[in-house]
């Protein structure tokens, strides 16, 4: 059987924090593999999800009790999107374990992140993927999301930008 549970990641949970290193290492990797410039292994620790779980939440998908993805939603992001009123959710760190997920574990999660963000009472979700990164833009807008902008900063010399994209939820 291959349905999807999905649960938040329990705070103070070792094992739970080392599962979503894991699966960031693994879709980092997957990405190298694959040609993508987005994220690079170790990047993320186990402090940085101790982190967005005090902010925002972090969820975890599985199949018959493995770990199969997981990603972050948080309530505001000014970083990328500036103050915003608070209608939207954002949804960060999409991340699938390609190795043991079913297909459709990556639209699984958003769709997860959409009605979690829909019961919270906002209208939008909201997402964002480096620039540089097409092929994840078309994932995203093969989902229903829209390209509203791009945001670019400058530092340590380089630039980096991401896309802006958005979805409007419920009817």
């Amino acid at each position: 059987m291959n349905e999807i549970t999905f649960r938040l990641a329990a705070a103070g949970r070792d094992d739970d924090l080392t599962a979503l290193v894991e699966l960031y290492d693994r879709a980092a990797r997957w990405m190298q593999e694959a040609g993508i410039d987005q994220w690079k292994p170790g990047d993320k620790d186990e402090e940085h999800f101790r982190l967005r779980q005090k902010d925002g939440e972090v969820w975890l998908a599985e199949v018959a009790g493995r770990r199969v993805g997981a990603f972050e939603l948080w309530w505001q992001d000014e970083p990328a999107w500036g103050p915003q009123p608070p209608e939207a959710g954002y949804v960060h760190r999409l991340m699938v374990d390609r190795r043991h997920a079913p297909p459709g574990t990556g639209r699984a999660l958003l769709a997860h992140a959409e009605r979690r963000i829909a019961g919270a009472g906002r209208a939008w979700a909201r997402l964002d993927c480096v620039s540089r990164n097409p092929r994840l833009r078309t994932y995203y807008e093969g989902a229903g999301y829209t390209v509203v902008g791009e945001h670019s900063k400058e530092g340590g010399g380089s630039r980096y930008a991401v896309t802006l994209l958005e979805k409007r939820l419920g009817a």
